[in-house]
């Protein structure tokens, strides 16, 4: 079983891990599925993405180091992120930076926020997804066009012709629509806010 206040030598995690073998596809799955919600959990306890990047290796490096101590059939990122919320701690004391913006209880309070929101992310993106396409061909259009990359809100409306205030009201009324479709979602589906 994983014991998250094991030490690791890190210069030991490539010959721990090909010595004991090779992980299967599965946990390869769920490792690799893991890296965008666990760089989300890092990111707001360190405070910049250079520092995320950098604590997402270690912790990788351990994941990969400890994988034979998962146990298949387990919350993986449950698992990755108590790694994780160890190698923020390990981070910030080794940075020992001068000026600590958030005290170790505040911190603790940040990561577990964090790890609720992140669980609840996949049911709303799903609940986003039924409810756009829910709104009419053209109002999906008109969402579509204007977070296509590079684009806003004045880029569309010259695209389509229109005055740059009818296309920001529209947008803004198809937003309400779809703020309001995933509030009925969610509360339909277990009562998520």
């Amino acid at each position: 079983m994983f014991d998250p206040t094991d030490n690791i030598d890190r210069a030991r995690v490539s010959s721990e891990a090909s010595s004991n073998g090779v992980p299967g596809e599965v946990f390869i799955r769920e490792f690799t599925q893991s890296q965008r919600p666990l760089y989300l959990y890092i990111l707001p306890l360190v405070g910049n993405s250079a520092d995320a990047d950098e604590v997402l290796q270690e912790t990788n490096l351990v994941i990969w180091a400890k994988w034979h101590q998962f146990e298949m059939g387990s919350n993986f990122l449950a698992w990755g992120r108590a790694i994780a919320r160890l190698e923020v701690f390990r981070h910030r004391r080794n940075r020992n930076r001068k000026m600590t913006f958030l005290d170790g209880n505040v911190l603790e309070l940040v990561a577990e926020r964090s790890e609720s929101v992140n669980e609840n992310l996949h049911v709303r993106q799903a609940a986003l997804a039924k409810c756009l396409g829910q709104l009419r061909p053209k109002d999906r259009a008109l969402i579509q066009m204007r977070y296509a990359a590079g684009a806003n809100g004045d880029k569309v409306a010259r695209t389509l012709g229109r005055p740059a205030n009818s296309v920001y009201q529209s947008l803004g009324r198809i937003r309400r629509v779809l703020v309001e479709c995933v509030r009925m979602q969610l509360a339909a589906e277990g009562g998520l806010k």
